[in-house]
């Protein structure tokens, strides 16, 4: 039987939260007496996350997200409930722990400015205990995963962007963690670092059999990335399971894309199919999941085709598709 190496149980945390009213005479007004109201950012989270998962934690803006993932790494005490990671209590910050996960967040650096990458990963050997051996193993092994030997010398300002995240996260992987909390890692890349930095995410799950718990606002890293995604919004779990099973109950069409050698016109396909657009003899059409070989056999009999694509609605309007449902209920 495995043992959860992240668990929770009715993580609660809220915030008391200054409220002014708005203009000069709410300014004035708020030396005498001042307004609080209290923001529940998560509400009664309850996780189980096992050995070597690596898992997809999605929501929209101010779902809860983030604050999750700093309980989770000690960062922030929860208002109520309670959570394990390797078996401690993460806000007690047990040296134990910290030695044992990191939290890498897209938007914060830890890198010396004006200092090399290699600088900082020398501080981090140090701080860490990390032995010469382990390090020298470690770093090339990770240098070599991100393409960055020929950087490591040089001033992090003169890096590019995609370069200064790749050795964030080396200076984040140099103790070797047994979880790492990803919180938007791959945001203000362009596509094709960021393919870059989900390669590298799958190749350290796979090599290190890393647990990593990743939260990001681009479907396509949780799509290529992760199994499993729990779904939270406003502070609650909407869903936490096989992304399939998403797919499976919010997907109930699918997108054929068709390519015509010449001219069909339009109330002909509409007699087979839904048009979603038709430009150029190009037609993407809408067509019931369980139909889509049958109409796309159809087509193919019935009309001249250059070529035919049959694919899924895209993650992004199937997980907007699940928040709506979530609303109405």
């Amino acid at each position: 039987m495995n043992t959860s190496i992240i668990s929770t149980k009715d993580l609660h945390k809220s915030f008391r939260v200054y409220k002014k009213d708005p203009g000069f005479a709410g300014a004035i007004k708020a030396i005498f007496s001042r307004k609080y109201e209290t923001v529940e950012a998560v509400k009664a989270v309850n996780i189980e996350i096992q050995e070597g998962e690596l898992v997809g934690f999605i929501g929209p803006n101010g779902a809860g997200k983030t604050t999750t993932l700093k309980m989770l790494a000690g960062l922030l005490y929860p208002t109520s409930g309670s959570a394990t990671v390797l078996g401690h209590t993460p806000w007690k910050r047990e040296p134990a722990l910290q030695k044992q996960f990191s939290l890498i967040m897209g938007q914060k650096n830890q890198l010396w400015w004006d200092l090399p990458p290699i600088e900082t990963f020398l501080l981090h050997k140090a701080i860490y205990e990390i032995s010469d051996e382990s390090y020298k193993k470690t770093l090339s092994k990770l240098t070599e995963l991100l393409d960055v030997k020929d950087i490591l010398q040089i001033p992090v300002r003169k890096l590019s962007l995609g370069q200064r995240m790749k050795c964030e996260l080396i200076a984040a992987l140099l103790h070797s963690p047994k979880i790492l909390f990803l919180d938007e890692p791959t945001i203000g890349l362009d596509v094709v670092i960021q393919k870059a930095m989900r390669d590298f995410i799958r190749t350290y799950n796979q090599e290190f059999g890393a647990t990593i718990l990743l939260t990001s606002h681009y479907m396509q890293d949780v799509k290529e990335l992760c199994k499993r995604v729990i779904v939270i919004d406003k502070g609650q779990i909407l869903f936490d399971g096989e992304m399939k099973k998403i797919i499976e109950k919010y997907a109930v069409n699918k997108i054929i894309t068709v390519e015509f050698a010449k001219h069909i016109a339009q109330e002909k396909i509409e007699k087979i199919a839904t048009i979603k657009s038709y430009e150029d003899n190009i037609a993407v059409l809408n067509v019931p999941r369980k139909n889509a070989s049958e109409v796309a056999s159809s087509i193919l009999q019935t009309f001249p085709v250059i070529d035919v694509n049959i694919e899924e609605a895209p993650i992004e309007a199937i997980i907007r598709d699940l928040f709506q449902d979530y609303a109405k209920a």
